[in-house]
């Protein structure tokens, strides 16, 4: 055989492995190769979607935890507020209470200060009296009235 008809056979073989490619072997690989291509795609959409999902939900979180930021400082601020009003309150009553109770010392005070000069009115009579009835029982003599009134001055 001859270089040209080897080189025709060759040809001929090629050919046939080219069609033979293009019909059974060409299609499974692209649609594979097609698939894959979509598979990718879809991935990376959906990676998309998910990270502008993510993106979505970070800024509702932080619109979330700045509504709760803001709620928590309004509830700090009347609790606060609340509070100084409660203490402003007690300090009123408080002050309130301790006028009463000046008040009612004082009354009492002044009640206990009218008893003890009655008692001792009374007893400054008593002894008045006593000292008399000492002094005219005895005689009258002004060394024993002296004595007398001493021991008076000295009760007194």
């Amino acid at each position: 055989m001859s270089i040209n008809a080897t080189l025709i056979v060759q040809m001929i073989v090629f050919g046939l492995l080219v069609w033979f490619t293009m019909r059974f072997i060409w299609p499974p690989i692209t649609s594979a190769l097609d698939e894959r291509a979509r598979k990718i795609a879809d991935g990376l959409s959906a990676a998309d979607k998910a990270k502008a999902d993510l993106a979505a939900a970070n800024k509702r979180v932080e619109q979330q935890l700045a509504a709760a930021r803001d709620d928590a400082a309004k509830r700090l601020a009347d609790a606060e507020r609340l509070a100084q009003q409660m203490v402003e309150e007690a300090k009123g009553r408080a002050s309130t209470e301790a006028q009463k109770i000046i008040e009612a010392a004082k009354a009492e005070a002044a009640q206990e200060a009218v008893k003890a000069r009655e008692t001792l009115r009374e007893q400054v009579a008593g002894l008045a009296v006593k000292g008399a009835e000492q002094i005219l029982k005895r005689e009258v003599n002004a060394g024993v009235h002296a004595e007398l009134l001493g021991r008076l001055k000295a009760e007194l």
